[in-house]
């Protein structure tokens, strides 16, 4: 396949021994490490890696990735029992956005989607794509929140949306006069439903600087408060930029 390559199989192993031996003291059982952890009283936050939706049971198959990234992947990826999860915290963006293929209902194919693409720098870390971008899609969020059981919401990026003079919000499909009532396991289901969108007006003004929830334009905090009251979850986090202090905690 590489008829030009050339490889020094003793130099290899040799560079692989020197990361053996630093990365050694790092080793170890991960399941008794993680229990130790847990019953000598420590916290632990676990991660998810890329999103519910590309969750490979869960997900918009085929369009999904190959592991659980759903908070059942706390139990089948570190061996952790279910009984000792806490708050589990659904971090999402003001806006929708999907690298690559899979349906997409609340995309914007349009001049929107291209200003949500462009402020938000919605760019795939790995493949470079532009991520494909729409409104927040609620039918969506009603879906992985039943998944995941979200005891709060982590909302990001709200900034971007500070030029739209109004906002949308899907809050149902319908296809062929039917209203679906949850997100469809058969992705075929998706291809020709119409979005039901509440519209909301937007705040036009820069909140960038703002460091609580007051602080916010009355439609900003309206806009975070119809997402609560949807989804029956707190939004404990706002996001207004990109920085650590752009964090607005509301408790």
């Amino acid at each position: 396949m590489f008829p030009h390559l050339e490889t020094n199989v003793d130099a290899e192993i040799e560079r692989y021994r020197e990361y053996r031996d630093r990365i050694r003291a790092n080793v170890a059982d991960t399941v008794y490490f993680m229990h130790q952890a847990w019953k000598s009283g420590k916290k632990i936050i676990v991660e998810g890696a890329n999103a519910t939706m590309l969750d490979i049971d869960f997900g918009t198959y085929p369009n999904v990735t190959s592991s659980n990234c759903s908070a059942g992947g706390v139990c089948t990826g570190l061996g952790l029992p279910t009984s000792i999860i806490g708050d589990v915290i659904g971090v999402v963006k003001a806006y929708t956005t999907r690298v690559g293929a899979g349906c997409f209902p609340t995309e914007q194919l349009n001049e929107i989607g291209e200003l949500l693409q462009k402020r938000g720098v919605e760019v795939g870390v790995t493949t470079g794509r532009k991520r494909r971008c729409g409104w927040l899609d609620l039918v969506v969020l009603k879906y992985t929140t039943m998944i995941n059981g979200y005891t709060a919401f982590a909302l990001t990026k709200l900034d971007i949306l500070d030029v739209f003079s109004e906002l949308k919000i899907g809050v149902a499909y319908h296809k062929n006069g039917y209203t679906l009532p949850s997100f469809p396991a058969n992705q075929d289901e998706l291809h020709d439903v119409t979005v039901e969108y509440l519209t909301l007006p937007g705040w036009k003004s820069d909140i960038s600087k703002c460091r609580s929830f007051d602080e916010l334009p009355k439609n900003a905090q309206n806009y975070i408060t119809t997402i609560e009251e949807i989804l029956g979850v707190p939004v404990r986090w706002i996001g207004v930029g990109k920085e650590r202090e752009q964090i607005i905690p509301r408790c």
